[in-house]
């Protein structure tokens, strides 16, 4: 029973620290390169519209808006990156968590560009790997980074938490 507390308790850390980790890349590419982050307004949007039947919108930002969009969007970025935590911890066992190590942090974070890639994006009207985009390369390289980002959260964030919870 202890080890499924500190299992749980240890994935919502590390993959709330994570998220923040990425959402901090995100405002700091917004304000050094001008570029815009992730709508989750739209994340929202799409799960709004899947819970009555529909997953894929040829362009998600021309599908009609969801009642609480925002927050949905919101907490499911979240709920994902603590999801994502999980693999890692379930992967790698609760010894990771107890002396993190940047491999399986960043295989897990570099990992989980297949969602969006395999997911969200054609779903939401994007293509496969951004394949509809303007500039698909470009987009696949920004997921990468943002991933990575997340992956080097998951490293911090194991840190951390092993600082507040010996």
């Amino acid at each position: 029973m202890a080890d499924a507390v500190g299992y749980l308790a240890s994935a919502v850390l590390i993959g709330t620290g994570a998220t923040v980790a990425m959402d901090i890349w995100g405002m700091v590419r917004k304000h050094l390169l001008g570029m815009p982050s992730l709508d989750y307004a739209l994340v929202g949007r799409w799960l709004g519209h899947l819970a009555s039947g529909r997953l894929h919108h040829d362009r998600i930002a021309a599908s009609p808006p969801v009642a609480g969009e925002r927050a949905v969007g919101w907490a499911a970025h979240y709920l994902i990156g603590i999801g994502f935590a999980g693999v890692l911890l379930a992967i790698f066992g609760l010894d990771w968590a107890r002396q993190p190590t940047i491999g399986p942090a960043l295989l897990v974070g570099i990992g989980t560009v297949a969602a969006p890639f395999l997911i969200m994006q054609p779903a939401m009207g994007a293509g496969i790997a951004a394949s509809r985009m303007p500039h698909p390369w470009f987009a696949r390289l920004q997921s990468l980074v943002t991933h990575t980002v997340f992956g080097l959260g998951l490293y911090a964030a194991g840190w951390l938490v092993r600082a507040l919870l010996p």
